[in-house]
């Protein structure tokens, strides 16, 4: 069986498929030629709905939604240049770290 981290790679190259060679009958494609502002609002958009699917707790729908949502986080990190690898890298430096610890140790720039 294939590792499940690998079906997120898998995607991710076919983000960077579309972007650099796009068709307008690519989904994909049309995020990545809106811009920034496109795909930050379809994130915003899979967010609410993942939300909505969780408050209605059935399990499929929010399988479901949360897939749409980090298919739209690759699709951001494709059009940022950023690999999957470097979001594993960094829960992996994250792992066995208590939360509150973690966002103590962040230059203040980047704590919320």
């Amino acid at each position: 069986m294939k590792h499940e981290g690998d079906i997120l790679q898998d995607v991710y190259q076919v983000i960077l498929d579309r972007q650099a060679n796009p068709t307008d009958s690519s989904y994909t494609a049309s995020l990545l030629r809106g811009g920034i502002d496109k795909i930050l609002k379809k994130i915003g958009e899979e967010a609410t709905e993942v939300v909505i699917a969780a408050k209605g707790g059935v399990p499929q729908e929010i399988v479901c939604e949360t897939a749409d949502l980090v298919f739209h986080l690759l699709v951001l990190l494709g059009h940022q240049n950023i690999p999957p690898a470097a979001i594993y890298a960094e829960l992996s430096r994250r792992f066995g770290t208590s939360g509150l610890a973690e966002k103590a140790s962040r230059p203040s720039n980047l704590a919320p």
